[in-house]
């Protein structure tokens, strides 16, 4: 039998790996596109296939997550796209970047179905488990934009990614090596812990599904072009790609508390007390963010982050409170599908908007499209509190 806490300990780490390895290419590409001879939003687009893969394979991973193996999946997820990130290290063309940023992308697509619902079923707290998790995504966005930048500015791009694709692999074999497949359909947490009347599930998942497509598409905008954005607004603070990875670093840790809060509060108060309040944030710093610079910039954007990854944990929260332990994952397949298919449209959308308008004009598109949150939270229904599954 698994210790629970040295299962969550191996998924909160691929929850950092999995946000880790799809921003490397993020932070790198300011440095790539010099060295490539190719424009930013030339460079850009290549990173669009693993973004669609990263939503669309979860479709797969989770199904095969309920009816094979959530720890065999974990398995492929460390192996696989740990190898992944080394293969960008070895590119020769911006064909074999697009292939080996797909593979990335597609290695990445397991960890939220899969990963997500073992969170659930080994929780005690779900709440707080789920907010700590989110910490561990958030520091692994963080640490991309810090530790791409470093490595990128003293040894080279190609180490950007060789570094934490070793890392990753042998963190797989330490799961292979401690972690064994486990029936949990018995535990604790199997059940669903709480319910909405019958007549106002359609309500749920109108209201997963609006908030998930805008807050999923402005999540990942923001978080691809925050390094870019930053070396433009912040040209009188730094011109260091070090120095702009630690600013960048700094912004997200606050978004990381965000999380952690945001987690505690869902053990204690519904869904919608939580969400409403959240709903009104992104909106607005998003358009003052618009026609900022330097030190405001910055304060602005710490804002963004802490509305957006708030909106994540609550949205991951709604799946696992209203899903039992049998459909757990193609339930959070499905939540991952729509919300990274649209992500993954949204690095083209940022190429295309910032062509036109730079920042000013990605900005304010992605502040009318979070207004979107705000109604999602307002369909949300009242809670009835569920009786917990014996453990088994």
């Amino acid at each position: 039998m698994n210790s629970p806490s040295r299962v969550i300990s191996f998924v909160n780490s691929a929850h950092f790996i999995d946000h880790y390895a799809m921003l490397i290419f993020a932070a790198a590409v300011i440095i790539m596109g010099p060295a490539l001879g190719m424009a930013y939003s030339e460079l850009l687009p290549y990173a669009t296939p693993g973004f669609i893969a990263f939503g669309a394979g979860s479709l797969i991973t989770g199904w095969l997550g309920d009816r094979w193996s959530r720890r065999h999946m974990m398995l492929i997820f460390f192996v696989g796209i740990g190898l992944a990130m080394i293969s960008v290290g070895f590119v020769s063309s911006p064909l074999q970047l697009g292939a080996a940023l797909l593979a990335i992308g597609i290695f990445a697509s397991i960890y939220h179905p899969v990963g997500t619902a073992m969170i659930v079923s080994y929780a005690e707290k779900l709440g707080a488990e789920m907010g700590i998790n989110g910490v561990w995504g958030n520091l692994g966005v963080a640490s991309s934009a810090l530790v791409t930048g470093v490595i990128g500015q003293y040894l080279g791009w190609r180490w950007a990614f060789i570094v934490p694709g070793v890392i990753t692999v042998l963190i797989g074999l330490a799961f292979a090596m401690t972690v064994v497949h486990e029936d949990r359909k018995g535990s604790k947490q199997a059940a669903a812990q709480v319910r909405v009347a019958k007549e106002d599930m359609w309500r749920v998942v109108l209201s997963l599904l609006i908030v998930v497509i805008a807050i999923s598409t402005t999540f990942n905008a923001v978080t691809v072009a925050l390094p870019k954005l930053f070396a433009e607004r912040l040209a009188d603070l730094t011109k260091s790609p070090a120095l702009l990875g630690l600013i960048a670093a700094g912004v997200y840790v606050f978004g990381a508390m965000t999380q952690y809060t945001i987690g505690r509060l869902l053990d204690r108060h519904s869904l919608k007390s939580v969400a409403l309040p959240l709903s009104f944030m992104l909106a607005p710093f998003l358009y003052m963010a618009a026609t900022l610079s330097n030190l405001p910039l910055i304060v602005v954007s710490i804002g963004i982050v802490m509305g957006a990854f708030g909106q994540v944990t609550v949205n991951d929260a709604m799946v696992g409170k209203y899903t039992t332990e049998e459909w757990r994952s193609r339930a959070y397949a499905v939540r991952y599908f729509v919300g990274f298919t649209a992500a993954g449209a949204s690095v083209g959308l940022v190429a295309w908007l910032y062509d036109r308008g730079g920042f000013t004009m990605m900005l304010h598109a992605f502040a009318a499209l979070c207004l979107l949150a705000i109604a999602a939270a307002i369909i949300l229904p009242r809670e009835i509190k569920a009786p917990a599954a014996r453990a088994g």
